[in-house]
């Protein structure tokens, strides 16, 4: 089923909402998932839309145009208004003006380094966009319980970022074991904010990478924003601590659609709905009744069900069964990081969360890493392969095939590996190989 153009189930989204029909008809072709710069990506998962009319493949522009960069009040259209001229207002030219120390055809990303090796992980990837002259400017912000810089007045900043940005490649944030009187976490927060539902981890592995299983290709699809995550505990009786775990109908039905419309468009032939409904009857019985009532509108997808205890063992067995997985909170942070292991571990699975309106690109399993810091040793593979992912959902085709192609000919090249994968090189040497293998003619 596909969904119709500039809308997220046939609801208007994003830079189309609030819009007048005339404004949506403008700017026909923006969806999410897609390129979130207004018409530019014009696709729902990969499938090209009006957006991109007189476009070619790569996003090239129309004969004519000299620089193969749109300008940047085409750029920014998405919150500048529909499809207009830098000067047509006042208004539009204070806000250019503000901006004018941007470089023409960029785009800003809203960046948060996170904790443990996350800061040496982004400027692994600063360093290689600078070699492959990457059109995109960073916004970088700095929230960490850890460090105690986290509150409520940078979270507020990091949010006005991405309203803005619409596009975010974020470290972890880690989230510390004391009770200091809040139980949602300042990542937790920033999910819900922007209601970031749905966390997609793709589990591939790498080639010139031997594991015990090879070949594998599947992803993992995460309901976030509810579940055992919920925040709800309390102390009922002394000695007695209830926690409570959310599921309901609007949101399952959520996940597993875009679930199956993530198979629909990736030609994947299966979705299995994992759960542990043979004990949480009412819950996880909730969130598997809402996937089977999907599941009908797609008959072209196989589907099928797996109760969470025999998944994890099955994961380990024989991963080849799996296609797409779609699951409740708790049970996705638990199989994204098993899965990750089956792969060479966390450093070299990249992942995404999405909402109607955002998309952010970080780490498939979440892991700060806190005894590497400042000793260079951290795999950037993961990191890396999320940023190549970011630049695909720009429709910046060119440089996200240039970074994950060079990446992938360092890994299968095994001269440069890190103490991860059972090498001795440091992130540096990682970093500088990475560079070395991009194609010369890039960024030219």
């Amino acid at each position: 089923m596909d969904t119709p153009c500039g809308t997220f189930w046939g609801v208007p989204v994003g830079g189309l909402a609030g819009r007048s029909g005339a404004e949506r008809e403008l700017k026909a072709g923006w969806v999410p998932f897609g390129g979130v710069q207004a018409g530019l990506r014009g696709c729902h998962f990969g499938v090209p839309f009006s957006g991109r009319a007189g476009f070619g493949a790569r996003g090239a522009p129309p004969e004519g145009l000299s620089d193969p960069r749109l300008p940047q009040g085409l750029l920014r259209a998405q919150s500048l208004g529909a499809w207009r001229g830098l000067g047509t207002s006042a208004a539009l030219l204070q806000q250019a003006q503000a901006k004018s120390h941007r470089a023409e055809g960029t785009f800003q990303v809203t960046m948060l380094p996170g904790d443990g090796v996350g800061p040496e992980l982004m400027h692994a990837v600063k360093e290689v966009f600078k070699a492959g002259n990457v059109p995109v400017i960073f916004d970088e912000h700095h929230l960490s319980e850890v460090q105690n810089t986290a509150s409520e007045e940078k979270l507020d900043r990091v949010v006005d970022s991405m309203k803005e940005s619409k596009v975010a490649l974020i470290g972890k944030i880690h989230t510390p074991m004391e009770y200091k009187g809040d139980l949602a976490s300042y990542d937790m927060r920033l999910r819900r904010k922007l209601d970031l539902f749905a966390n997609v981890v793709h589990v591939k592995s790498l080639p010139g990478y031997q594991t015990r299983h090879n070949n594998l290709d599947l992803v993992i699809i995460r309901e976030q924003t509810e579940g055992e995550y919920s925040s709800l505990e309390h102390e009922s009786a002394k000695g007695v601590i209830e926690c409570l775990k959310i599921i309901t109908r609007a949101k399952s039905q959520r996940i597993a659609k875009f679930a199956f419309d993530y198979a629909t468009k990736k030609g994947r032939a299966k979705v299995t709905a994992v759960h542990k409904a043979n004990i949480m009857k009412l819950g996880d019985g909730l969130f598997l009744q809402c996937c089977k009532e999907v599941a009908e509108l797609y008959p072209k997808i196989k589907f099928d069900t797996m109760i969470i205890d025999n998944c994890c063992m099955q994961l380990v067995q024989n991963p080849y069964q799996f296609d797409v997985l779609v699951m409740p909170n708790l049970y996705g942070n638990i199989v994204d990081n098993l899965a990750a292991g089956l792969v060479g571990g966390a450093g070299v699975v990249p992942g995404e969360s999405y909402s109607a309106e955002y998309a952010v690109f970080e780490l498939g399993a979440r892991h700060p890493f806190a005894q590497a810091v400042g000793r260079n040793i951290a795999n950037p593979t993961a990191m890396l392969l999320s940023a190549s992912n970011m630049l695909r959902h720009l429709n910046l085709e060119y440089h996200s095939n240039m970074v994950s192609d060079a990446v992938k000919k360092v890994i299968k090249g095994g001269k440069v590996r890190t103490r991860d994968l059972g090498g001795y090189s440091t992130t540096s040497d990682f970093v500088k190989s990475v560079i070395d293998n991009l194609h010369p003619n890039y960024g030219a």
